[in-house]
């Protein structure tokens, strides 16, 4: 998702979504690359970063060498002569292959090495949740990396970076690692014990709705073996009091061709067939199936060569010239109406759909607030554009199936701002759903700010969705919360962050709102966590306490031995997330998913952040509106929270019986991860500070305090990295996140120990 929008104003663009035929990739910049300078050179960066992800023969051929050359490469640098290579990596991995290859490789290269063509790699730069923006919209200038017989001067630093590897990491390389992906094959399948369990009851009328934690956002149903929902999973959500999971699909795709459109529908029985299914399976485990519904998407110009009287606005700032389908003419919406009625009618116990109509993909007109430029929507109220499109869509699905639910969500209505007036107009047939931290004020580190996004920080509901719920209430409509209970973008890279107190307050307070459900994740945040059986808990008995529901929590996880210190536990990881310096900018492009694999820099790169994907040395953006010292300030508050709360944590492991012993070294692989990851947060921002001063200075005397300022905070985050390793390395989990794939993998962190004593020698007197 392209979440908060006052993202999209900074980014200052926004990209379309996918295309009938896609039209090119992006053109290349003029820009060089970020530096490589700890490599001997390029090729060696090449290998370095595809070593274990990419088969030897593959790079071989990518390079224009042999096996054996890419593999003397690899040893030179410490690496393991035959690593293991999952096959996962090139599906369920590509986006993190991509990303480590973009600043190395020309788009041919890079092509032949995720063996893929132009067409689908242009159409999975529009489609797979923006990865473009991503990427920062533009290719860097890469020059092709061909293979050559190393220098003396690369054999020389090649080997360097031997000795430091294994001087640094020493027996850990050899120790056997949990292989990339083993997360799934764990999840997929059934655990006996839930076998055991007598199963929640199915409440319907009370929906609470999941992603999937590794389902392919960009078409999730076109690959039967890519299974979003395997039993294992479908069952431990089960257990965790989840009944209904959601699914990204665009509706051309799923509904058959047209009379008005039949160049839509292409692969569509095949989707169907795929989607009955899973509707079937989850049926099981009294799981309803919701569809995400962004609809009706843009269109390339082309596409309205025959239809001048359907184009709507353009999409600003998209690469190539796309135009929403105006929802204004009758044919477009009977278009949704129709393909929705079709796809209810052949997978008849789909449990519903949910809507985003503003922001996001270019939809309608009013999507993207820019109507005045539609000849057909200029005129029109924004709230009835919105009102209109919802409405064509509930009456599709409730044509086929009228006890399905329609669940508008507000999202960007009125530019994130009272939408009251959107809400009142909906016909009681639908429901409405409303972000539930939305525009809680806040004060960190003395700075105010106001939540604009999901957070787990800050403890909901905010006043904008109280009021939506309390206008949809008045006005006969179903309201749900719009949840986020393992993770938000404040931290993505664990699969859940344990500041139970933080959720249970939550829980007992949304208890109070009577509402009629949550959905209890976007893309991120699918996890069959503890932190969903807090959610389960509120949901059975909505008079519990915060104590209450932590002390059951607490002794079902830990054990009446362990229980005690668990909640000592989670109040200190709570207290300590509670300073989170919360802003949008920050949560997209602060270093926080990447943690210590974020690679630092002798000077500026003069590249901006990323949409969570590329870091680099933006703290600028990483911090507003914090003042960097502040922001830095604040991520060091919640890693010492972390720090003292994973010590209790570590005693109620002790104390936890042996039936538990197993979750116990998850949840703390967890809370060690998370911890490091936001000290790494601090030490980068004052790395930066650090460098910056010193580039400033103008004589030795003032250099000299900030120069080893900047070496003090390199050797820290050496010190973070190295304690990282164990944790990355022994839990496939860390890292990862579905829309995104993984973030870094374990030989970052060893990288990352290059760089940054590289960096120390580069500023040694």
């Amino acid at each position: 998702m392209i979440y908060a929008r006052c993202l999209i104003l900074l980014l200052g663009f926004v990209l379309s979504a996918s295309a009938v035929q896609a039209d090119g990739l992006p053109e290349v910049s003029s820009k060089p690359p970020v530096p490589i300078d700890h490599f001997p050179d390029a090729l060696h960066a090449v290998v370095w970063r595809n070593w274990s992800l990419v088969p030897a023969a593959r790079l071989a051929e990518v390079l224009a060498t042999t096996p054996e050359n890419v593999t003397d490469i690899a040893t030179s640098m410490g690496l393991p002569a035959d690593p293991y290579v999952s096959p996962q990596m090139a599906t369920r991995g590509y986006i993190t292959l991509v990303r480590r290859n973009w600043h190395l490789l020309p788009y041919d290269q890079l092509l032949q090495l995720l063996q893929i063509d132009e067409e689908e790699f242009a159409h999975r730069l529009r489609e797979d949740d923006f990865l473009l923006i991503k990427l920062g919209n533009m290719k860097p200038n890469c020059p092709p990396v061909r293979y050559a017989e190393p220098s003396s001067a690369a054999k020389a630093r090649a080997a360097e970076i031997k000795q430091l590897v294994e001087r640094t990491f020493g027996d850990q390389l050899k120790q056997p690692h949990e292989p990339p992906f083993q997360f799934i094959e764990e999840l997929s399948q059934v655990d006996p014990a839930f076998e055991k369990l007598p199963p929640p009851q199915h409440d319907a009328d009370h929906p609470r709705f999941i992603y999937s934690y590794f389902a392919m956002f960009g078409d999730p149903l076109s690959d039967p073996t890519l299974d979003p929902f395997p039993d294992g999973l479908l069952a431990r959500l089960q257990q965790r009091g989840v009944n209904g999971v959601w699914l990204h699909v665009v509706l051309r795709d799923l509904a058959p061709p047209t009379a008005d459109f039949p160049e839509f529908g292409e692969g569509h029985r095949e989707r169907l067939q795929n989607l009955a299914k899973l509707v079937e399976r989850a049926k099981k485990y009294g799981i309803d199936v919701y569809l995400y519904m962004n609809e009706p998407r843009a269109m390339p110009e082309s596409f309205f060569d025959r239809r001048p009287e359907m184009k709507g606005v353009p999409d600003p700032g998209s690469p190539v010239p796309y135009f929403a389908m105006c929802t204004s003419h009758p044919k477009v919406r009977a278009w949704v109406s129709d393909s929705l009625a079709y796809i209810f009618e052949r997978v008849p116990n789909l449990g519903g759909v949910f809507t985003i109509t503003a922001s996001e993909n270019l939809t309608n007109c009013s999507s993207k607030f820019t109507q005045a430029a539609c000849p057909h929507c200029k005129d029109r109220s924004p709230s009835d554009i919105l009102v209109e499109i919802n409405t064509a869509i509930a009456d599709g699905v409730h044509r086929s199936a009228p006890a399905a639910k329609v669940i508008a969500w507000d999202w960007g209505w009125a530019r994130h701002g009272d939408a009251s007036e959107t809400v009142a107009k909906l016909p009681p047939s639908i429901w409405l759903m409303s972000v539930s931290e939305w525009q809680l004020p806040i004060e960190r580190g003395g700075v105010k700010a106001v939540i604009g996004e999901y957070s787990i920080s800050a403890v909901g509901p905010g006043p904008r969705a109280t009021k939506h719920w309390q206008v949809a209430q008045e006005n006969g409509l179903h309201t749900l919360a719009k949840v986020q209970f393992n993770i938000t973008w404040e931290i993505a890279a664990v699969p859940y962050v344990p500041v139970m107190n933080l959720i249970a307050q939550h829980n007992a307070n949304l208890a109070e709102a009577n509402l009629d459900g949550q959905m209890l994740s976007w893309s991120l945040g699918g996890y069959p966590s503890p932190n969903l059986e807090l959610a389960k808990l509120f949901a059975e008995n909505p008079k519990l306490t915060v104590d209450q529901a932590l002390d059951l929590l607490a002794e079902s996880t830990y054990g009446k031995a362990g229980a005690a210190e668990a909640k000592l536990a989670w109040q200190h990881f709570s207290d300590g997330y509670a300073e989170y310096p919360y802003s949008s900018s920050g949560m997209y492009t602060g270093p926080q998913h990447v943690g210590p694999a974020n690679l630092l820099y002798a000077e500026p790169t003069g590249y901006s952040p990323g949409m969570v994907c590329f870091p680099y040395d933006g703290l600028a953006r990483w911090s507003s509106p914090f003042p960097p010292e502040i922001y830095a300030q604040q991520f060091q508050k919640i890693a010492d929270g972390f720090a003292e709360g994973c010590q209790h944590l570590e005693a109620a492991a002790k104390a936890a019986p042996a039936d538990k012993q197993a979750f116990a070294a998850d949840d703390l692989s967890v809370a060690r991860a998370a911890q490091l990851h936001f000290a790494s947060v601090a030490q980068q921002a004052r790395y930066i500070i650090a460098r910056d001063q010193l580039a400033a200075a103008k004589t030795p005397e003032q250099q000299q305090p900030w120069r080893q300022a900047a070496i003090d905070e390199l050797q820290r985050e050496i010190d973070t990295t190295v304690r990282l390793y164990p944790v990355v390395a022994g839990d496939s989990r860390i890292g990862y996140e579905a829309s995104n794939h993984y973030f870094y993998v374990p030989q970052d962190l060893i990288e990352k120990v290059i760089n940054c004593e590289h960096l120390k020698q580069t500023l040694a007197p």
